[in-house]
């Protein structure tokens, strides 16, 4: 019965960081989010280093499936993030080439002078 009480307040605590987890990113101003995003890739890295000794421990089948898909999740919002990143860095580049600076106009004379 102790494992099932501590798989229920593992549970719990997930649900309700997701939760909060949403409410802070979703009033994050829109000229923060490259910032975020770049933090959020930082963190992901972490969740999957602990993904990864979690499956490396081998405790129980359970955790190991789950430790799986911990580092698959982490894995792919990491590379959604870098993705999200540089789609919005590419906003700030000019879109049009470096213009080339206009050759001096030659002056033709007129009567000889």
């Amino acid at each position: 019965m102790n494992s099932t009480s501590t798989l229920i307040n593992a549970l719990f605590i997930f649900v309700l960081a997701g939760f909060i987890g949403f409410e802070v990113i979703r009033r994050v101003s829109p000229l923060l989010h490259t910032p975020l995003m770049s933090l959020t890739n930082a963190l992901d890295a972490i969740a999957v280093v602990g993904a990864i000794v979690l499956v490396g421990e081998h405790k129980s089948h359970l955790a190991t499936v789950f430790g799986f898909i911990a580092v698959v999740a982490a894995t792919s919002n990491i590379v959604g993030g870098f993705v999200i990143t540089d789609r919005m860095l590419k906003m700030f580049k000019s879109s049009r080439p470096a213009s080339q600076p206009a050759a001096k106009p030659v002056a033709k004379s007129v009567g000889g002078q």
